[in-house]
């Protein structure tokens, strides 16, 4: 029965009115975008690559004929949506909807190709991150436990293969990579920041790396940190400026503290630095220099 005065529409009508009205409001053609599914699928595949003795049953005989089964695998399916990033780039730029889809897939291989030749180099730079949070964190009982169970970890892995494909010009996948991991572990890395190695974020939850920073190596986070920006500044027609640093630079050594935020893009933590915990900071601080907040007061009473 209809109720008084709401009018039901057929599921045609609402199909129609909500397909017409997205096309209204795009602004790009209705080309198609890259799976995340299947963006999610690669990095489980490229994780277990990385890791291969983890990730692949130990009760594979011929690991390395899996790992290299693996490497087909991902080879394809990345060269695919790859390919489907560049079509709908080109499309956006040009407005074209014929371009040549024989280029943008020779783009695709090439740009694969050297994505996994970086591989090796990513494990290195992974396991040093591993060693650090093992060499740092009195709770970890071996470096397969923080492999397997630390979010920081799970974090940085996708994180550094993410800013892999960013810096060989790879559209979109970089960021479906970390939103993933977003979502996953509680930890927001943009995939343009530009993080040394042995980096560590402990327990992680709340943590926020923006796309500008700029982190040297051996540097420490803690849960709630955020590295962002202080402001948006805008052209002379109120766009956005994009492409400045609006983020700050950790430097060597730099251990941050539960829920410190560090603004603004002219911001240089000094070496060797700590900031501490619940620190607001938007200035820059020389070498070797400890921040902390005011020590507050507490106050008890009798419950009423």
């Amino acid at each position: 029965m209809q109720e008084a005065g709401f009018k039901y529409i057929s599921s045609a009508s609402l199909v129609s009115q909500l397909v017409q009205h997205d096309a209204a409001t795009r602004q790009s053609p209705a080309v198609a975008l890259p799976s995340v599914a299947a963006v999610v699928e690669i990095a489980h595949d490229l994780r277990t690559l990385l890791f291969p003795d983890l990730w692949l049953s130990s009760a594979t005989r011929h690991l390395q004929a899996a790992a290299q089964e693996c490497v087909a695998r991902v080879e394809q399916r990345l060269s695919t949506q790859i390919a489907i990033g560049l079509s709908h780039v080109q499309s956006t730029e040009l407005r074209l909807h014929d371009a040549s889809a024989d280029g943008i897939e020779k783009t695709a291989r090439v740009m694969t190709g050297r994505f996994l030749s970086l591989l090796p180099q990513l494990q290195v730079l992974l396991h040093a991150d591993i060693q650090a949070a093992f060499d740092r964190d009195p709770a970890a009982k071996t470096p397969d436990e923080i492999v397997l169970c630390y979010p920081g970890i799970q974090a940085v892995v996708i994180y550094r293969l993410a800013h892999a494909l960013l810096t060989l010009g790879v559209p979109y996948l970089p960021r479906i990579l970390t939103e993933w991991a977003h979502r996953e572990t509680g930890i927001d890395i943009h995939p343009g920041a530009d993080i040394g190695p042995r980096f560590f974020i402990d327990h992680g939850t709340g943590v926020v790396i923006g796309e500008t920073c700029v982190i040297g190596s051996s540097v420490t986070l803690y849960q709630g940190v955020t590295l962002g920006a202080r402001s948006f500044p805008r052209d002379e027609d109120g766009q956005l400026i994009r492409g400045t640093q609006r983020h700050p630079t950790l430097e060597d050594g730099v251990s941050v503290y539960s829920n410190a935020t560090i603004l603004g893009g002219t911001t240089v933590v000094g070496a060797g630095s700590l900031v501490g915990s619940s620190v607001t900071l938007s200035r820059s601080i020389p070498a070797n220099t400890i921040v902390t907040i005011e020590k507050p007061s507490l106050q008890f009473r009798d419950v009423a």
